[in-house]
This record gives structure tokens, C-alpha cells and sequence, in this order.
């Protein structure tokens, strides 16, 4: 009896400590970004969103940075998602238990919490050196596709261990093939926690600096670019380079440039939350 009061204090103690911290993190958010948006909001007009970098504070937009990061994103898109749903259904589904594909899982989890330096440094040698694409928005984009692939896989891979084995099971009954029951049952079934997974993943990259730094994305980019195998820029580096700066005005701008991030970034999580959200209520 005395153990199981002191587990159930300890228990107790837990929860009260990890309320305590959750609170304390929410407070310190509020706070910061509370401070962003009471610096930055009088730079948000559309002369903001759409003017050119310039080196005089006033007159510094984000227009180039906006376009960047949308057109890396969209590549990016284009190269992780077949990549890592296919691989996340072939090692959930097809792959055999054995002692190889053991340590491939495990090599793909870690590789989810890798720094992101480290993929910079794997797309400059790569992307930019060994195949001779520069600092362009296919580099930047190839890179951040390595960085993101082993969340897309993971996710994948636990939406589809998520699904009822009894729908497997009823769909084989009726005579459906592997397939079939891949294509009909799982992924329809799976899509919103794959969706969720990627939503989440594509956060993460939108706002990540350090990698493309590597790369070779560049801090002032006077154009917009109009090929994958020109240089750009995005809104991280361009927030990064105006925080350098010693003018008043570009840490203004730099918050409001911050604002137009966590727009983005809140619009994708809701998006992933009322996709997730709707899914479930489907197969309920």
C-alpha cells in the first residue's frame, strides 16, 4: 500500500510539473509573439509584400523572398511526397520483417531528428557540386526534400498501422487484390494522417535557414526568379539578414517578415488539423 501511494504522488507530481511547463512555454510564446506583431504590424501593406529588397529600410519588401520560398516549396512538394508515401507503403506493406529492413526503419527514424546542417552540408556536396546545379532553387529544394523525407515516411507509415486490420481483412474476403486493398482501402482510409504528416513536415521546412545557407540561397536577390536554375532567396533568410542589419528599420521590417511566416505556418497546420479532423469523422 505504501508503494502505491508514493507512485500515485509521484504520478501526481508528474502531471502537476508538466502542466506547470506547458503553461510556462504557452506564457513565453504569447509574450514573443505578442512583441513581433507590436513591432512589425505597421510594416504589413502591400507595398511591403510587394516591393524588391532594397538596402534602405523603407522602402525593403519581401516580395522575392515570398516568391522563393513558394516556388521552393512547390518543388519541394514535388519531390518528397511520391518518394516518401511510396516508401512509407513499401516498408508498412510490402517489405519483408527481416534484419535489413530492422535497421532501415530504425536508420529512418533517426534520421528525422538529424540537425539540418548536416542535410545542407549532404545537398552542397551533392546537389550543387557533384551534379552542378549552384546555388539554384532545384538544389535548395532537392536538399530540403532529403531533409523532410524521413518525417513523410514515418508519418506515412504510422497513418497506415492506424487503420483497422478488420477493413484489410474484409476487403481480401470480397476477392480484392493487394492492391486494391492498398489503393481502395489503406490510403483512402490513411490520407488524412499521411496529409497531416506532410502538412507538418513542410512547416518544418519553410522555416528552416541553416541548410540553404549551405546551399548557396542567397541574403539579397534583387529579381524574381523564373527557371529552377536560377538563385533565389526565401522569407527565413531574408528575416535572418535584416536581424544583421544595425538600421532600426530593418528590425521592423524583419517582424513584420516574421508575422507573414507564422501566417503561413498557422494557415498549414489548420489546414492539416480540419483535414485530419474531417478524415476521421468520415470513417467514424
Amino acid at each position: 500500500m505504501n508503494n502505491l501511494k508514493k507512485n500515485k504522488i509521484i504520478d501526481s507530481s508528474f502531471k502537476v510539473f508538466g502542466v506547470l511547463f506547458t503553461l510556462l512555454g504557452v506564457f513565453i510564446l504569447i509574450i514573443l509573439i505578442y512583441n513581433i506583431i507590436k513591432v512589425g504590424y505597421t510594416r504589413i501593406n502591400w507595398d511591403f509584400l510587394s516591393s524588391l529588397p532594397s538596402r534602405k529600410p523603407e522602402n525593403a519588401g519581401i516580395y522575392t523572398a515570398i516568391i522563393g520560398t513558394l516556388d521552393l516549396m512547390l518543388l519541394t512538394i514535388v519531390f518528397a511526397i511520391p518518394i516518401g508515401v511510396g516508401a512509407g507503403l513499401y516498408l508498412e506493406e510490402y517489405a519483408h520483417k527481416s534484419r535489413l529492413s530492422r535497421l532501415l526503419e530504425i536508420n529512418i527514424a533517426n534520421l528525422a531528428g538529424v540537425p539540418s546542417i548536416i542535410y545542407g552540408l549532404l545537398g552542397l556536396g551533392i546537389f550543387v557540386r557533384f551534379f552542378g546545379f549552384g546555388g539554384s532553387i532545384l538544389s535548395g529544394a532537392l536538399t530540403m526534400s532529403l531533409l523532410i523525407l524521413p518525417i513523410i515516411i514515418v508519418a506515412t507509415r504510422e497513418a497506415i498501422k492506424a487503420v483497422p486490420h478488420s477493413l484489410k481483412e474484409a476487403s481480401f474476403a470480397l476477392g480484392a487484390s493487394k492492391w486494391q486493398t492498398l489503393s481502395k482501402v489503406v490510403l483512402p482510409s490513411s490520407f488524412g494522417g499521411i496529409l497531416t504528416g506532410i502538412i507538418l513536415s513542410l512547416s518544418r521546412a519553410i522555416g528552416e535557414t541553416a541548410p540553404l545557407i549551405v546551399v548557396g540561397a542567397m541574403a539579397y536577390v534583387p529579381f524574381v526568379p523564373h527557371s529552377i536554375f536560377d538563385t533565389f532567396s526565401v522569407l527565413p533568410m531574408q528575416i535572418f539578414t535584416w536581424t544583421t542589419r544595425p538600421q532600426a528599420g530593418f528590425a521592423i521590417a524583419a517582424a513584420g517578415a516574421i508575422i507573414i511566416i507564422l501566417i503561413i505556418t498557422f494557415v498549414m497546420n489548420g489546414i492539416a488539423v480540419y483535414f485530419r479532423n474531417k478524415w476521421q469523422s468520415k470513417l467514424q
